[in-house]
């Protein structure tokens, strides 16, 4: 099967996943929530909705190995690994604020070759095949933005994972640099952003592989510049995440770079 037809099938499985997403965001007064961490919640949207994911990609792809955020990894042997996040953005979930989305990436000898990013409240879905560009909605995405950082904004992520000093000093470096900075508490929503010229770049300390692998292959395909990575080290690690438009890439990457530098 083709990275293409595996596209397609998936797509209409994260619109499927994201319907009972939506279905569960809309009854927020009987959402059962469980705290994993400091600001790391899971609720039984999440289990749910991955639950239903898995059950799907197992139809359609029944020899694929699977990892997800919240249930334990699934063998395969096929050589190709679906990695899910059922809502990037539970925090965002819990407390009524449209801006989650659900998330498929599909693994292949070391490289994202599908990603899929479902924002359900919004009705945009953010897709793209290695070698084959990007799209939202279908349409073509093309990162032609020439904005510095200056005159943009750079979307900062950050999580209990990390030294909160590293933010705070690449918050101050974007400030400095007379840049505006925004946090919007989902990982792929805000490279999604990077991929449709909303914002002009993302930065974040460490990620996990089903939170950034899908939109950093869509920032690629749009033409934007990512960080040359293993996906499968990535899955077992996970890892810094820098992207950005052409203009602000390396700027973005300085930056970055000494933010998260350690300290002694």
């Amino acid at each position: 099967m083709t990275p293409e037809q595996r596209c397609r099938t998936a797509t209409e499985i994260c619109k499927t996943a994201g319907d009972l997403a939506k279905d569960f965001f809309n009854q927020q007064e009987s959402l059962v929530v469980d705290r994993k961490g400091h600001q790391d919640f899971v609720s039984q949207a999440d289990r749910d909705v991955e639950t239903l994911i898995r059950k799907l990609l197992n139809e359609a792809f029944p020899d694929d190995a699977i990892v997800g955020e919240e249930h334990a990894p699934q063998p395969g042997t096929s050589g190709f690994t679906w990695v899910i996040d059922p809502i990037d953005g539970t925090t965002n979930f819990v407390n009524d604020i449209p801006a989650w989305t659900v998330v498929i990436a599909g693994v292949e000898t070391g490289q994202t070759v599908v990603g899929l990013i479902h924002d359900p409240c919004h009705g945009e879905t953010f897709a793209a095949v290695r070698g084959q560009g990007a799209t939202l909605n279908g349409k073509p995405l093309v990162i032609d933005d020439d904005r510095t950082i200056a005159e943009g904004t750079v979307a900062v992520g950050f999580s209990g994972r990390t030294e909160h000093r590293s933010v705070s000093r690449l918050v101050t470096a974007l400030v400095e640099e007379g840049g505006v900075f925004a946090r919007i508490a989902s990982g792929a929503l805000s490279l999604a952003y990077v991929a449709a010229n909303r914002f002009i770049g993302f930065s974040e300390q460490h990620m996990n592989a089903w939170d950034c692998l899908a939109g950093q292959l869509i920032v690629s395909e749009a033409g934007g510049v990512v960080e040359d990575q293993d996906a499968d080290a990535m899955i077992a690690d996970g890892g810094r995440v820098i992207v950005g438009a052409p203009a602000v890439f390396d700027r973005l990457l300085e930056i970055s770079e000494d933010a998260f530098a350690e300290r002694s």
